[in-house]
């Protein structure tokens, strides 16, 4: 199932959320994101129907497998590009914001192949 810029956005964050704070709830994502409850809601249910998510008795919020794979991949892919961007002079929090534009729309390959040049700068 192809998942969207908004899903992989809601994805890494419940991942950011999970490593900062051990666990992870709605009203955490709303708070982190900026967006309304409802509007979290709605999109965790759309995530857990796509299998991306799971959410238990207690209303805690988990990424299966697959949520996971993608939590990881986009994060990777923001962590990467916005040291890039800060290398390159960009200020901090605008290389932070461009970041999250880039990162959902490069190629596996391009960012396969900046990864790698960064690591070799960074030796």
């Amino acid at each position: 199932m192809e998942i969207h810029e908004s899903g992989e956005d809601y994805l890494e964050t419940i991942l950011m959320l999970e490593n900062r704070m051990g666990y992870v709830r709605s009203i955490d994502i709303a708070t982190e994101m900026g967006f309304s409850k409802p509007t979290i809601s709605i999109a965790m249910r759309r995530l857990r129907e796509n299998g991306y998510i799971d959410v238990d008795e207690r209303r805690d919020i988990h990424l299966t497998p697959q949520g996971r794979e993608v939590a990881e991949r986009i994060y990777e892919r923001h962590v990467v590009l916005t040291g890039v961007l800060e290398r390159l002079g960009v200020p901090h929090e605008t290389a932070t914001h461009e970041a999250c534009k880039i990162e959902h729309d490069i190629s596996a390959d391009t960012f396969q192949k900046i990864k790698e040049h960064f690591e070799k700068l960074q030796k």
